[in-house]
């Protein structure tokens, strides 16, 4: 199956058109307008060293449903005894070089390049993309955290980090229950990871995918910089 090269028209090829490891096409840049349109076409980019900019859409798609968010009775106990503070959009940047540079097991460097950083650092300039940031104490910095970008009813998640203990899980959680009051329904994690299996997430083929994400499209975007004031009960934050 051909693999589409992109120039400076910013199009893409149909997602239907990946190859059967879901790469989709290279080349291309990292423009506001070609990202914002890759997710709302089911696309992603997916950067490795030493090639061209790369596109995916893979086949099956990895999601969670928000409202079939399952919390062990463990980590309902870690939110509840407020070990962790958590807030949104305070330190995107900050987030989003942890996740580039925390290491991971079983994975050598990372796919979050400078180019990459910028893109979504100026995503969140334009209230697209989003941050969840786990604090500690009185910590200068944050301890875990997450980061993804906000089209319409739907959330892509991207990467996460974590410093401490469970601080990446009480993130996600916390993220997954606001998302929930901002009336987005749908958490894309684009591949499997055992680490959202455990949280409810599960494979859908592209197709039902696809056919999810354009209704989700027709909701309203949540756009600029959320907080949390007013989405949570208070016995959550």
């Amino acid at each position: 199956m051909p693999i589409h090269l992109l120039d400076e028209r910013i199009v893409f090829p149909r997602p239907r058109d990946a190859d059967p490891d879901g790469l989709l096409a290279v080349g291309g840049g990292l423009e506001p307008e070609r990202v914002l349109l890759a997710y709302a076409s089911g696309i992603f980019p997916w950067p490795a060293e030493g090639y061209p900019l790369l596109w995916h859409s893979p086949d099956p798609r990895f999601v969670l449903p928000s409202a079939e968010l399952r919390v062990p009775k463990s980590l309902n106990r870690i939110l509840n005894r407020g070990t962790y503070r958590v807030t949104l959009d305070r330190a995107f940047t900050s987030v989003i070089r942890r996740c580039a540079e925390v290491p991971r097991d079983g994975q050598r460097g990372t796919w979050i390049t400078e180019e990459l950083l910028s893109a979504y650092v100026e995503l969140h300039h334009l209230g697209y993309a989003h941050s969840v940031e786990v604090w500690r104490g009185d910590a200068s910095e944050p301890c875990g955290g997450l980061y993804g970008l906000s089209l319409g009813g739907a959330f892509f998640g991207e990467s996460m980090f974590a410093l401490e203990p469970d601080a990446s899980k009480v993130g996600f959680v916390t993220l997954v229950r606001a998302l929930q009051a901002f009336g987005i329904s749908l958490i894309d994690a684009q591949v499997h990871t055992p680490h959202l299996e455990r949280f409810g997430a599960r494979p859908w083929s592209r197709e039902r995918y696809l056919t999810e994400l354009k209704r989700l499209l027709l909701v309203p975007t949540r756009r600029g910089t959320w907080d949390l004031d007013g989405a949570l009960p208070r016995d959550r934050t």
